[in-house]
Order: structure tokens, then sequence, then C-alpha cells
């Protein structure tokens, strides 16, 4: 599964985060409205999962995986997010 919560912590997204992880993360973020959005693992999303995060303004940890979604994705996420390195 690429969309994981364990209750604690941020929500992760890792691999290719196709159409179909848009609702499961959609329910992540609904049940944990503190939570943070991880995707230093993210290597692919698909537009349904950038909109939910772009809805969403939640803090992002990162950069993404995806030269992609550094360069161009990154900057068009709402100004709440901010990149943590590890």
């Amino acid at each position: 599964m690429t969309v994981t919560s364990t209750g604690t912590g941020p929500i992760r997204l890792s691999g290719a985060c196709l159409a179909d992880d848009a609702e499961p993360l959609l329910q992540h973020l609904l049940a944990r409205p503190e939570a943070d959005i991880d995707w230093r693992d993210c290597e692919v999303a698909h537009a349904a999962v950038i909109q939910v995060m772009l809805v969403a303004q939640r803090r992002l940890v990162g950069p993404p995986r995806a030269e992609f979604l550094q360069r161009l994705i990154s900057p068009a996420l709402p100004q709440r997010a901010s990149f943590d390195l590890p």
C-alpha cells in the first residue's frame, strides 16, 4: 500500500501513488486532522493525489524522492508546506 498511517506520526506516501490512492489518503487526512504528510519516499503521484494534498493544506515532510515532484509540484503546493530534511 502506498498510503499508510500508523495512527501516530505523519501519513506516509511511498512508491507510486496512483489515482486509487487519493481516496485512502483523504480518509486518513479526515481521520487525523493534525497529521502531516511524509512524501520522502514518493516516486510518482497521480493528479488526484496531488489534488487531495492541495486541498488538505497539511505540512509536508520531504522533499519527495522524484525530481519531477520536487521541481514542479512542490512549488505549487500551499504556502503552509515546508520541507524538513532528515
